[in-house]
């Protein structure tokens, strides 16, 4: 099935030092865009952490040190990333938990705030688990009657891409039942729609420590103050802020509770 597109939406998976979304580096980025007029574009880099690999990353990924020593690091490719991107909205598998995170953390990292304000962000991974519940593997060879030769950045983004068309086939006119015991039909070729029902959580942050709750005030996801409100909490215990600041917490989470202290104080 063609996708249904108002704008661009480029598909993307990341091959990484490790799973730490505050200190991991980007090693291999695979970008497929897919126009409006469903034409495709397809990017991929391979970039130098600048810190030696992980042996289980190797073993997962098949690169080494040595196939990144001439690589450039992440500063030198941020602006062809960027402009691969344009405007477009994101996509991928696990993307909102991990990619998504990881590319903005790493933007940030050299001084750009990349922003996803504005971006359907089409998690495939979430779609899957809601309706089926499987590996990216799996879901390959549920969606595509096809092996997934994984954990190689331009083979998960193609097999992400080939899986939500599949996906938007068999869904299509399928009921679905969320946990208040409405039914909807939400698979359809609309990006809104989809990143809409792919959206797994109400985070404020992009790694997940902070979130709204059901009255929209932003709440700890974590630790001692887990549920309770972040502003509520640094009022009464502004050296929880300091440790976050100094802590290894992304700097998108720090960005949002440096936001949230900030209006704080000026109310």
């Amino acid at each position: 099935m063609k996708l249904n597109l108002e704008k661009p939406i480029v598909f993307f998976d990341l091959e990484t030092t490790g799973l730490n979304i505050g200190k991991d580096k980007i090693i291999e980025i695979c970008m497929i865009k897919v126009n409006v007029d469903g034409t495709e574009e397809e990017k991929t880099l391979r970039i130098n952490p600048g810190v030696p690999l992980p042996k289980e990353i190797t073993a997962l990924t098949g690169i080494t040190d040595e196939d990144l020593a001439d690589k450039p690091q992440f500063v030198d490719v941020a602006g062809e990333i960027i402009e691969f991107i344009g405007n477009a909205d994101l996509a991928g598998y696990n993307s909102n938990k991990f990619d998504i995170p990881l590319l903005v953390e790493e933007f940030l990292r050299v001084g750009i705030d990349f922003s996803v304000l504005g971006r359907n962000m089409v998690d495939v991974q979430n779609i899957f688990h809601k309706m089926e519940s499987r590996t990216l593997s799996a879901a390959y060879r549920f969606y595509c009657k096809k092996d997934l030769d994984a954990h190689h950045a331009a083979n998960d983004t193609r097999a992400t891409l080939d899986i939500l068309k599949a996906q938007l086939d068999m869904y299509n006119d399928t009921e679905y039942k969320e946990k208040d015991g409405s039914v909807s039909k939400p698979i359809v070729n609309d990006m809104k729609k989809l990143a809409a029902f792919s959206k797994a959580n109400n985070w404020v942050d992009l790694a997940g420590h902070i979130y709204l709750n059901d009255n929209c005030v932003e709440c700890f996801n974590f630790g001692k103050y887990k549920g309770q409100s972040v502003a509520e909490v640094f009022q009464k215990e502004p050296s929880y802020y300091a440790w976050m600041m100094n802590a290894d917490f992304p700097l998108n989470t720090k960005q949002v509770i440096t936001k949230i202290k900030t209006l704080q104080s000026i109310r």
